[in-house]
């Protein structure tokens, strides 16, 4: 099924993102990515990338930094010239994994930072409005958008190395609620999808993430991790005529790890 609306994925390089990506565009969806990566990386990134082509689709991607607000302007005058005419954005997704992992206490390590702290909340959650915002002013979005992000349960229980993150959280769902409500007149509609824990390039980048995933695996009645699948599944359903009701709250897609 091939449709003239496009997914916006910031962060579709890996992990939850790029497995969104692969399902919108099963799914009929063109598909735009932001990417930060090294070009020692680009090799195997271009390669999922073509997993994504080979759905014949048209794929816009830019490795460009999207939480500089100089180069916001410049990243979206370019998706409009590459976008065809009649074309919109349906779908933004925020995967932005950038935030520091340390401890708030420690007799040995260094320590939380207020920058470390500021550096986390802008990526990982005050960027979701800054590109709902600039997307919204540039006439891009549909008539009936869906913004999806993805939260943790750090949202709810503390961490060890995690607090900054915890932080940007908690922001990311506020700012999601009230996306949902103050973007409802032009037909918007936002989420955030609280994941399981899923190995990932982000997981494996906590301290201590082998005892999160052991811990993860004895509470799921389910026996096992969450998948990027698993997670790309949801954002789809939340992408349909049938869920256009859905907007302003938080969603666990996590098979139950939560529950204990």
């Amino acid at each position: 099924m091939k449709t003239n609306f496009w997914a916006f994925i910031l962060g579709g390089s890996s992990g939850l993102g790029l497995a969104t990506a692969k399902k919108l565009a099963s799914h009929g969806y063109h598909i735009i990515i932001v990417h930060r990566d090294r070009r020692s990386d680009m090799d195997t990134i271009e390669n999922a990338f073509d997993e994504i082509r080979a759905f014949g689709n048209q794929l816009i991607t830019l490795n460009a930094d999207a939480l500089n607000a100089e180069k916001r302007p410049v990243i979206i005058s370019d998706i409009e010239h590459q976008l065809p005419k009649g074309h919109q954005i349906k779908v933004l997704v925020h995967s932005v994994a950038k935030g520091a992992l340390k401890p708030m206490y420690s007799e040995s390590n260094s320590t939380l930072t207020d920058t470390d702290f500021r550096i986390t909340f802008d990526a990982m959650a005050l960027s979701l409005y800054d590109w709902t915002k600039s997307l919204v002013a540039a006439k891009l979005f549909a008539s009936d958008t869906r913004i999806i992000s993805f939260t943790s349960e750090g949202n709810t229980k503390a961490l060890p190395n995690y607090s900054a993150v915890s932080v940007a959280k908690v922001a990311l769902e506020a700012l999601t609620r009230s996306i949902a409500l103050e973007f409802a007149p032009i037909g918007i509609k936002a989420n955030c999808i609280q994941a399981g824990i899923t190995m990932t390039k982000s997981l494996s980048m906590i301290p201590g993430y082998e005892q999160i995933k052991a811990n993860a695996l004895k509470r799921n009645p389910n026996n096992r991790l969450t998948t990027p699948d698993d997670v790309a599944n949801a954002v789809y359903m939340l992408t349909t005529d049938e869920a256009k009701w859905i907007t302003g709250t938080v969603i666990k897609v996590d098979g139950g790890e939560s529950l204990i």
